[in-house]
């Protein structure tokens, strides 16, 4: 493998790197952090809405399959502690191209977020009546207003700002809020439960499971499996962790538990507190058309006002921290495909402050821009989810071959039973993408092959001598992997046209998963050639904290 001039070194970003300065708990409440956001103030509805009471069992079976990709992710960031390590695990197995399509995916789902999450506050705050009264952010549809737009860029530039001043103050602050948003949802259960309890809700407007199976599938990609993500966002800031073999598995599995205990809770009381006179036919309207507030409503509705102004309140600090993590992670997956020449040069320049700010700047203007054409908190959450999968899907497929490609190097943290439990997970990320619908994988092969066109460009400006090799057999099962897809997603059940019969979509989907995992780890690059790009890509990474600092 050709390694590139100088693409890891400190002149490809100046004379800076970056620097280890995030101990345990901050790596834990920045992947805790982003899982608390938007999600558990307007999952529960959206997921009950389409599946009822068995959005129960959508948030286990969502639980169950995160927790394997979560563990792969726990691994792979422990064995290498890097920068946005979710574009460059797949780089050091499989080489430049499948490098740079799961940093595509993972940039494009993490550049997202942040508009996500100013949609979702603007959302609550618009049901504060002189809110609504006298500044008017969304339609009746939920979409944003001219000064809604306004708001929303007001939160991105103080996203940019935190960002840019440091990684330090980016973890203090996230400390601080996560600590806020995992006590207010629990505050929110407890008074709830207590004050509104409706056992025969759970088997109310059709029964537990009123659209059976097909919407407890159908309510993963519609708010379950987005708000579970976000545990990756610790192994994203990795490079800048004092002790990362140590904290990095540990942040990620610690944060995934509370996320996941949280969010069974909340979906039970949320549940437990609707008016029964409201699921007497159907779930389609439990708590009132157009209400994008749905705790709040049920707050007020039981004589808990209180909680309802605190739930205010929480709602622009829970997606608001959550954005600010995000559009971190998304500088640092820009970062790092800079830093392996995917993509401009520029993105891995280190400010000041020892972040890297070009890439901070790109992340506020790609989300300004996410606006525009998705202008509502639904409208985003599919495609992202849909996204999220693909990304997740190269982590397994990673380990089993860094495995079998890099197994003598040190690792802190041990999938169990990894070589079973890597295609499982495999299998568990291409389900998530077809239960997306074919209207969000279309959307996003397109983006795919966008991001190839961007990738070309690049390339071709870098000298013939700076350039490394493709390793295009390596990478060679990529695009038959994403096309099928695709071509699964349009014959589906989920958007398409349901040509493939019910339980047998799923099979399918399944047993192609299994083809494709084990021939991209067939194809994997050879150990030397696995050896040279991890050495390459630690090379000039990160400094050392102070000898003063603490763990």
């Amino acid at each position: 493998m050709t390694r590139p001039a100088a693409a890891g070194s400190a002149g490809a970003a100046g004379t800076r790197h970056l620097r280890r300065a995030v101990g345990f708990w901050g790596l834990m409440f920045i992947s805790l952090g982003s899982i608390i956001g938007s999600g558990w103030l307007l999952g529960a509805l959206t997921t009950a809405v389409i599946a009822g009471p068995a959005s129960l069992i959508s948030w286990v079976l969502a639980s169950a399959m995160l927790a394997v990709l979560a563990l792969a992710h726990a691994e792979l960031g422990a064995t290498y502690p890097i920068a946005g390590g979710t574009a460059r695990f797949p780089f050091f197995a499989f080489g430049p191209l499948v490098g740079f399509t799961a940093g595509w995916m993972s940039w494009l789902r993490s550049v997202l977020i942040a508009p996500i999450e100013v949609e979702a506050t603007l959302s609550y705050l618009d049901r504060i009546g002189w809110v609504r009264d006298r500044v008017h952010l969304l339609h009746p549809n939920g979409t944003l207003t001219a000064a809604g737009l306004v708001i929303g860029t007001v939160f991105m530039l103080l996203f940019t700002l935190i960002n840019v001043l440091g990684v330090r103050l980016l973890s203090g602050i996230n400390s601080v809020t996560a600590v806020v948003k995992t006590a207010v949802p629990l505050l929110t259960v407890a008074v709830l439960m207590a004050l509104a309890f409706h056992g025969s809700n759970f088997t109310a407007g059709g029964g537990f499971a009123p659209h059976g199976a097909h919407g407890v599938f159908a309510a993963l990609p519609a708010g379950v499996v987005f708000a579970l993500l976000g545990f990756e966002q610790a192994i994203q800031l990795a490079g800048e962790a004092r002790n990362p073999q140590r904290d990095v598995s540990r942040a990620v599995i610690v944060a995934m538990a509370i996320g996941t205990a949280l969010y069974l809770l909340l979906q039970v009381a949320f549940i437990a507190a609707l008016d029964p006179a409201a699921l007497t036919h159907s779930w389609d309207n439990p708590v009132g058309k157009g209400n994008f507030g749905p705790y709040a409503t049920l707050a007020t509705a039981v004589g808990a006002g209180w909680l309802a102004t605190i739930l205010y309140v929480d709602a622009v600090i829970s997606p608001a921290g959550t954005g600010l993590v995000y559009m971190a992670g998304a500088a640092r997956l820009s970062y790092a495909m800079g830093r392996e020449r995917v993509l401009p040069r520029p993105l891995s320049q280190v400010g000041r402050s020892r972040v890297p700010v070009v890439s901070t700047l790109l992340a506020f203007v790609v989300g300004e821009l996410a606006f525009l054409p998705f202008p509502s908190w639904q409208a985003l959450v599919g495609l992202v989810t849909s996204a999220a999968a693909i990304m997740y899907a190269f982590a397994p497929v990673s380990l089993h071959a860094l495995r079998l490609r890099d197994g003598g190097r040190n690792r802190p943290y041990r999938l169990p039973r990894g070589t079973a439990m890597a295609p499982a997970g495999f299998v568990f990320a291409n389900l998530i993408f077809y239960w997306s619908g074919y209207e969000a994988d279309w959307k996003l092969g397109t983006a795919a092959l966008l991001g190839f066109a961007v990738f070309a460009v690049n390339r071709r400006v870098i000298p013939a001598a700076e350039r490394s090799g493709l390793r295009g057999r390596s990478a060679a099962w990529v695009w038959p992997w994403l096309g099928g897809m695709v071509l699964i997603g349009r014959f589906g059940r989920y958007g398409g046209t349901r040509a493939l019969p019910a339980w047998w979509d799923l099979v399918i989907v399944i047993v192609f998963s299994l083809v494709i995992h084990y021939t991209a780890v067939h194809l994997a690059m050879p150990p030397e050639a696995v050896d040279e790009a991890v050495e390459h890509e630690e090379e000039g990474e990160s400094v050392p904290p102070p000898a003063a600092a603490g763990r």
